[in-house]
């Protein structure tokens, strides 16, 4: 039998799969001999067996009874009791953290007569009213699906009718016709009264945990953060304690290390007289942590004791829940941190110096996509500003854009092409499409442990909280600071490093990270202009780039085809060239040259004459080239589109001859023109002429290609320099056609080799973009002299799919039917596609042993596939400059993975 429910001294952190990570942690805690207050976890078989059948697993009901008695027994409680009731919290907790994502009750048990219970056990009978409003302003939000406008309504109308600012001051009266206000919202809203039974309570609870899995905001936040469907999420059942019985208790969020700079110390922050959601959403403005030493300096002295423990533990930045109750301080949950870019790279390095871990686990704590963070511009210091106001600085980065204060204003923008700022009092899960849609968050409430700062940091999104001074009016669509009044789509800039909010547009600088990452350490602290915190990261990133460096076995090269592209991407580190499109030589001025030799009939004067005119052309550029390349090698990917790329348009072409037609006598020239354009026009041209097959369609255009190649490396050869040119011809399908090419590249090279009087190394290979070449692998082998992965084509030929034609129209469809969790052509398909690439290194190899393969799709610069490539010993990939350094990163981390024992 399925067992589905577990108490939390039976998991431990490392079974998160089934107990997600919230249970996982607590067990862990609970093991550590913490004070965890007593519960358990329904697993996420359960969750996933009840979305598939529709209803609780029968089994279910019976272990929850068990666990439930457990608790009470240990508590001499029961659950909802009269007279002394136990009260539970019931939480989401997927594998992976999905901060606000999901569902929360807490206070269940509470009802008409328990609420009096727990008012004299408490002997605070406005703390048990306050609990009971809370349940029925959670419970009918979550489990009975009313919105919450409705209760946040009332409160705030009952507020101001007994002239207060803050829930806290209502007095226990007060709160008794809130509960009566809030029940006949129910009753109103639902046709039933509120649910007397406290276990029902419980078990509806657990239902609306489950389905929360599959809300549109955590299919979102999902499909984003490349979270698998699959998961589901686990239920935690957990004793209520109190953060709102009095001045003596309270609660809070902390982290081991600051999660926005990454420096050691005591961060977080609380509210005493309240409960955890007011300082997640941000609702009151709290204090720091800190102040807790004045307020309770016992209590203060053993968290900080406990903070260090779990971070000694768990070995990375932790991120805590606790409450007070009147005194005594009870964990409720910690995980790993989510934190900055910038922290990540801090953080590991520190935890280095500190010797709590290893260099190679160093390498595993950040990631490219985070490097890639670091790697944005930022605000220029030198520019005028006209400075609003200023608010905490939760989540780093340079955000301009127009105001838009919902998510429909957001999306509107982005359709519109225009950037936004997301303008809150304070956010909630709801607010998560229009903060995917944003450069940034800005909100008037909340500190870093609120919503807003917590799900920017994770997002990689700049995000300025608890702007105070902001007043944020969303029905009449303004914001007014100190009397100046800006609406909706006016232009604001946030500074989520220094928590600086700006009137209009200011303009951005390079990164000091990019300075460093191109011209050296020394200019990258320069860069700094002495500001600490950024010398810190400068140089956390370099200890980090170097050891990657040092560990990683996939060397990386670049996709360039300008001496200028090649020259940044030498600086970013690159290794050479892995894909010198040559075809990005003929356009511009050079079209008419290219429309020459289409027209022209072959074997004419006319046609060798522009052919010979793009070969000095093409040579001068290779030259270019190879010079910036000097030492290391270019891939020169012969000319691969179809010809009618070159030329005009069909349908346009045949309207301006059919106007001619209609208005007198049209232009020869066009007329000649649109024959050659309908002889050359394909129903399908990715799968037409094209690749190789244009290279013996028309056998002038690669010998022209590789005589140029050959003769410019040959005259920096004389020159004393050291040319490494690659011949690499596309779209191979047959040992013949490589064969032939090969022949005709190999008479040019000796020729040219002896005319110059040089040596010259050049090797000759192919493309593998098509599943037949991957598949005769090893026949292609004996032709070539290394294989490089085209792996956007393959995809497409694999997968059959017309990239220009699919992803706007049905990729979105199917990542959100779970099809794809992610477009196939920015992370490789590694199930299918993948094994493709795999069958064709190991076939080639078993030709060739030890045989040179690379990449040079656009996954050579995805983190994920990186990652793959690595696993089936490719020798390289090969990216856009811009993402040379994310694939030295992420091919040390690669080298330095942990192995998973169940592969």
């Amino acid at each position: 039998m399925v067992k589905y429910v577990y108490t939390f001294n039976e998991g431990n952190k490392d079974m998160k799969d089934l107990l997600g990570g919230k249970g996982a942690n607590l067990a862990e805690m609970t093991n550590l001999g913490l004070p965890v207050p007593p519960g358990f976890t329904i697993s996420t078989e359960a969750c996933n067996t009840y979305l598939q059948e529709g209803a609780v697993p029968e089994t279910l009901t019976t272990e929850v009874t068990k666990a439930l008695r457990s608790v009470e027994d240990k508590l001499g409680r029961k659950l909802g009791d009269a007279e002394d009731p136990l009260l539970v919290s019931v939480r989401s907790g997927a594998k992976f953290s999905m901060p606000g994502m999901m569902e929360t009750v807490l206070n269940i048990g509470l009802n008409d007569e328990s609420v009096k219970g727990l008012a004299t056990v408490s002997e605070d009978e406005r703390f048990a009213w306050d609990s009971y409003r809370r349940l029925i302003q959670m419970f009918g939000k979550t489990v009975m699906d009313i919105e919450g406008d409705g209760f946040a309504d009332a409160l705030e109308a009952l507020k101001e009718e007994k002239g207060v600012h803050y829930d806290h001051e209502l007095s226990a009266d007060d709160l008794k016709g809130l509960v009566a206000t809030f029940k006949s919202i129910v009753k109103e809203e639902t046709g039933r009264e509120f649910p007397q039974d406290p276990r029902e309570q419980m078990d509806l609870g657990i239902e609306a945990v489950f389905r929360s899995w599959n809300t549109e905001r955590a299919k979102i936040y999902r499909r984003r953060e490349r979270i698998p469907e699959s998961l589901g999420t686990a239920v935690n059942v957990q004793t209520m304690v109190f953060g709102n019985m009095g001045d003596t208790s309270g609660t809070g969020v902390c982290f081991t290390r600051d999660p926005s700079t990454g420096h050691s110390g005591v961060y977080g922050d609380y509210l005493m007289n309240a409960q955890g959601e007011d300082v997640v959403a941000g609702i009151r403005n709290t204090e720091p942590l800190k102040a807790l030493e004045r307020e309770n300096a016992e209590v203060y002295k053993q968290l900080v004791g406990i903070m260090r423990k779990l971070e000694t533990h768990y070995l990375d930045l932790c991120d805590i829940e606790f409450t007070i109750e009147r005194g005594k301080l009870w964990m409720l949950q910690t995980r790993i941190g989510k934190r900055t870019a910038g922290a990540a790279f801090r953080v590991a390095t520190q935890l280095v110096e500190e010797k709590l871990i290893t260099k190679d686990e160093m390498l595993q704590r950040v990631t490219g996509e985070q490097l890639t963070q670091l790697m944005f511009p930022q605000f220029d210091t030198n520019a005028k500003r006209v400075k609003l106001g200023a608010g905490m600085a939760a989540s780093p980065g340079a955000a301009v854009g127009g105001i838009a204060f919902n998510n429909e204003q957001a999306r509107a923008a982005i359709e519109a092409g225009e950037k936004c700022i997301l303008v809150r009092r304070e956010t909630n899960p709801d607010d998560l499409p229009g903060m995917v849609d944003s450069e940034g968050v800005l909100t008037a409430r909340g500190g870093k442990t609120s919503h807003a700062a917590v799900v920017a940091r994770g997002m990689g999104k700049t995000c300025v909280c608890g702007a105070e001074a902001l007043i944020i009016d969303e029905e009449a669509g303004t914001l007014t600071v100190d009397g100046r009044v800006l609406k909706q789509g006016d232009i604001i800039a946030i500074d989520g490093a220094s928590g600086e909010i700006f009137e209009g547009d200011i303009p951005v600088t390079e990164s000091p990270v990019t300075i460093f990452l191109t011209k050296g350490l020394e200019a990258g602290l320069e860069a700094c202009n002495g500001d600490q915190e950024m010398i810190e990261l400068v140089q956390a990133v370099d200890q980090i780039m170097n050891y990657a460096d040092s560990r990683r076995r996939l060397k990386v090269r670049t996709n360039a085809d300008t001496p200028e592209d090649a020259a940044r991407a030498m600086e970013f580190g690159a290794q050479g060239i892995g894909l010198c499109r040559t075809e990005h030589m003929f356009l511009g001025e050079r079209r008419p040259l290219v429309e020459k030799v289409i027209l022209s009939e072959v074997g004419s004067s006319e046609r060798e004459e522009a052919i010979a005119e793009l070969g000095k052309l093409q040579r001068s550029d290779f030259l270019s080239m190879l010079e910036v390349l000097d030492g290391k090698p270019m891939t020169v990917r012969l000319i691969d589109p179809p010809l009618h790329e070159f030329l005009p348009d069909l349908t346009s072409l045949e309207v301006k001859v059919a106007v001619a037609k209609a208005t007198g006598e049209p232009d020869p020239s066009d007329l000649k023109m649109l024959e050659a354009v309908r002889r050359m026009h394909e129903s399908n041209p990715m799968l037409g002429l094209r690749g190789v097959r244009l290279g013996l369609y028309m056998r002038g255009l690669f010998t022209m290609q590789i005589r140029a190649l050959i003769s410019a490396a040959c005259e920096l050869k004389a020159a004393g320099k050291d040319p490494q040119p690659e011949v690499m011809v596309p779209l191979v399908g047959s040992v013949r056609e490589l064969q032939i090419i090969r022949d005709d590249a190999e008479a040019i090279i000796a020729e040219e080799k002896e005319k110059a009087g040089v040596d010259l190394d050049v090797p000759i290979g192919c493309m593998v973009e098509l599943p037949r070449a991957a598949m005769t692998a090893e026949d292609l082998a004996r032709e070539a002299d290394f294989f490089s992965f085209g792996t956007n084509d393959l995809t497409q030929t694999t997968w059959g799919f017309s990239r220009d034609d699919c992803e706007g129209v049905f990729f979105p469809n199917y990542i959100e039917e779970g099809i794809f969790g992610v477009s196939p052509f920015e992370t490789l398909d590694v199930h299918g596609v993948g094994r493709v690439v795999n069958e064709g290194v190991q076939r080639g190899r078993s030709t060739k042993p030890g045989m040179k393969m690379g990449v040079c799709g656009e996954h050579g610069g995805d983190p994920e596939s990186i990652h793959f490539f690595d696993e089936i010993n490719v020798d390289y990939v090969s990216c856009s400059p811009f993402r040379v350094p994310v694939a030295r990163l992420e091919a040390g981390r690669a080298t330095t993975e942990p192995q998973d024992a169940t592969k």
